[in-house]
């Protein structure tokens, strides 16, 4: 699985944005990544929507009255937000502010109203979408949570359509039909994002001026596409 990248210098961190149908297997897949690499956080989202008896406030989203997310809206405390079956959702700007600049990794799962919001104020962030096998897989899925009536489920499945019709937007599409196969796809693809250049070039800074330097003092050589000074 996925470990984390040795920082010998500190870098900023990489947001993640993961989207998908309801019914994909979004949530199952972030609660295995975050258990096999320590190195990445999920991002909490605030909700209107009524806590399920199965939940934990603070756990699975801060469940504020809608109210208490009209204020915050207010004074531009969310990162994005997004209405999603009568309800909204937003994630905490100051919280992924706070962990992306002491070096940590941050996953966001989120529709693709967030995420488009989240492309136009930070092109840098990971794109990941999941799709399902099929169109019958997600409908079984959906039915055998037990949650919702047939008109729901039947809503879900719409929303779903359009939902999909977004994936052209992000860098990563996994089809989540094996779940193992899904959940080493979503770990490649985080420690790929942490072995790119730019941010390497950053973690490893002081390896590579020692690497460089030249143990006679002489400055080293032009590397390829390097000039040398006049």
């Amino acid at each position: 699985m996925s470990q984390p990248v040795t920082n010998d210098a500190t870098a900023p961190g990489t947001l993640f944005v993961l989207s998908a149908p309801s019914g994909a297997g979004k949530t199952s897949l972030v609660r295995a990544l975050l258990e096999a690499d320590p190195g990445i956080e999920v991002s909490i989202s605030h909700t209107t929507r009524p806590k399920r008896p199965t939940e934990v406030d603070g756990v699975n989203y801060h469940f504020v009255t809608p109210e208490a997310f009209a204020r915050m809206q207010a004074r531009d405390a969310f990162l994005e937000h997004a209405r999603v079956f009568g309800n909204l959702y937003g994630t905490s700007a100051d919280w992924v502010a706070k962990r992306l600049a002491t070096g940590g990794d941050v996953i966001l799962e989120i529709d693709w109203q967030g995420a488009e919001q989240i492309r136009a104020r930070m092109p840098e962030a990971v794109e990941i979408f999941i799709l399902p096998p099929s169109l019958a897989t997600l409908a079984g899925r959906l039915k055998g949570r037990g949650q919702d009536d047939p008109e729901v489920i039947e809503r879900r499945l719409n929303e779903a359509r359009l939902e999909m019709s977004h994936h052209g937007h992000y860098d990563y599409l996994i089809v989540n039909d094996d779940f193992a196969t899904a959940l080493a796809d979503l770990c490649a693809i985080v420690r790929a994002e942490r072995l790119r250049k730019i941010r390497q070039a950053l973690r490893q800074a002081p390896l590579i001026a020692s690497l460089l330097a030249d143990p006679s003092g002489a400055e080293s050589s032009p590397g390829p596409g390097q000039s040398t000074p006049s």
